[in-house]
């Protein structure tokens, strides 16, 4: 019987320990990593990193001073050195050590090492940045962060800079249209695509920026930020009337740098190599970020008639795409599908946007147009995204690097509601005044008094 409770006494509270322990793994894997894991995982490292870093080909033979000084002061072995190690610096989400390599060592070493490590010292992902020359920095990632995102604190916002999802390594995913002016998003139905631009449109409501949408499903998903919106086309038709008066209105801003640096008027625009931001400030036209819901159907045509439309409003947005970064006019095409079948015009397009976002699609072509000519390897991560994960995207630029990333749920109601709030916030652009949107008044619910009131008697 004494054995029987002293077992109990010891055993139960193991249980009850692990019991919690795998929960917390389960449902707050934040919580499990900053209590179970990440004491662990130090452990590790810290026991193991001779040893890790030699089976990983990361060490290099020691200097000869240092083994003349080894075998006059000990009689130990002399050992291969490994790079370096800074201090250990913990997160809410892994942790980071700086290494400083070896002679004869690249960054390219580590950065193939990096699943060796994750598995040795029992982490999620191993992710390796430059941070100069011969110094390299490991970010240790925990547990799986686009499981449930939490986007970071410090998450990078700004002026035309619009955090709005997170990477795989734990860091924002910044939106930046200084640095990529025009951005291709692709997505399959409940991919997350629709998410994505809401998080866009409430990111820049508070901001000095006017927004214009081209959105051919009549509308259903632009039309609840109406508050905020400069512009708006529901058809392909009212689509032909903006994207003119957006070409001339980037004309017009050419002009206006022309006026004021003294470049002859007879200069082609493209020869023009500043910019609005050069302006004083008293003289900078506003920001305009035009956002193109189902650019598919802009390319779809019925009649001759149509075709002709469907022309000039490519060779707008051509234009748009090629000269409008200078104006300050930036371009965030979406749709399910993008591939050169749609017609004349579509690759020339595609090959203007920079900055390339896929969601999960339906076929493999679509993946191959936003990332094959960019980073051909994303092309098989975007085709492995599974329908139970939306939001979960692969994101790449003209660089060659992409990454997973996932958008956090944000709801149409909450994001509308930030519209309604910035609507004050609208700038005044004359030549845009025609498309804004007409925004229903909202009606005023009055409570109902239950006391019947007295007429008024002199």
């Amino acid at each position: 019987m004494s054995e029987l409770m002293t077992m109990m006494e010891v055993g139960g509270p193991l249980a009850v320990a692990g019991g919690g322990a795998a929960y917390l793994r389960a449902r707050h894997p934040a919580a499990y990593w900053s209590t179970v894991g990440l004491p662990v995982s130090v452990a590790r490292l810290l026991g193991s990193y001779g040893s890790v870093m030699d089976s990983c080909g990361l060490t290099v033979p020691p200097s000869r001073l240092r083994v003349l000084a080894t075998r006059a002061t000990t009689r130990r072995e002399v050992r291969p050195v490994p790079p370096r190690r800074g201090m250990l610096r913990p997160t809410s989400t892994g942790m980071r050590l700086r290494l400083r390599l070896a002679p004869g060592q690249e960054p390219a070493d580590v950065a193939a090492s990096a699943e060796r490590l994750r598995h040795a010292w029992g982490v999620h992902a191993v992710y390796v940045d430059v941070v100069k020359p011969g110094v390299v920095e490991l970010r240790l990632v925990g547990f799986d962060v686009l499981d449930r995102v939490r986007m970071p604190r410090k998450a990078g916002g700004g002026f035309l800079r619009v955090p709005v999802a997170l990477r795989e390594d734990a860091t924002a995913f910044v939106r930046d249209y200084r640095a990529i002016p025009h951005q291709l998003t692709l997505g399959a139905t409940l991919s997350g695509k629709s998410m994505y631009l809401r998080h866009l449109v409430a990111g820049l409501a508070g901001q000095p920026v006017a927004l214009a949408g081209i959105d051919c499903k009549r509308g259903v998903e632009l039309a609840p930020f109406a508050s905020r919106l400069s512009a708006l086309a529901t058809e392909p038709g009212e689509a032909a009337e903006l994207l003119p008066v957006l070409v001339r209105l980037m004309e017009e801003r050419y002009d206006l740098i022309k006026a004021r640096q003294g470049i002859a008027p007879s200069t082609p625009d493209e020869e023009i190599t500043s910019d609005v931001w050069g302006l004083p400030e008293h003289q900078r036209p506003v920001p305009v970020v035009l956002f193109v819901d189902e650019i598919a159907e802009l390319f779809l045509v019925a009649t001759r008639k149509d075709e002709e439309r469907r022309d000039e409003m490519v060779t707008q947005l051509i234009r748009l795409a090629q000269l409008g970064r200078a104006a300050g006019i930036y371009l965030e095409v979406c749709g399910q599908r993008f591939g050169a079948e749609l017609g004349k015009g579509a690759t020339m397009l595609r090959a203007q946007l920079s900055g390339r976002v896929c969601h999960r699609v339906n076929d493999e072509p679509s993946a191959k147009m936003a990332l094959g000519d960019i980073a051909p390897e994303a092309v098989e991560a975007a085709c492995a995204i599974a329908p139970e994960r939306p939001g979960l995207a692969v994101a790449g630029d003209t660089s060659g690097g992409w990454s997973r990333i996932r958008t956090p749920y944000l709801s149409l109601a909450d994001a509308a509601a930030v519209c309604q709030e910035a609507a004050h916030l609208v700038p005044d652009v004359p030549a845009l005044e025609r498309f804004r949107p007409v925004v229903p008044a909202q009606p005023v619910e009055r409570p109902i008094s239950l006391v019947k009131p007295w007429p008024v008697t002199d």
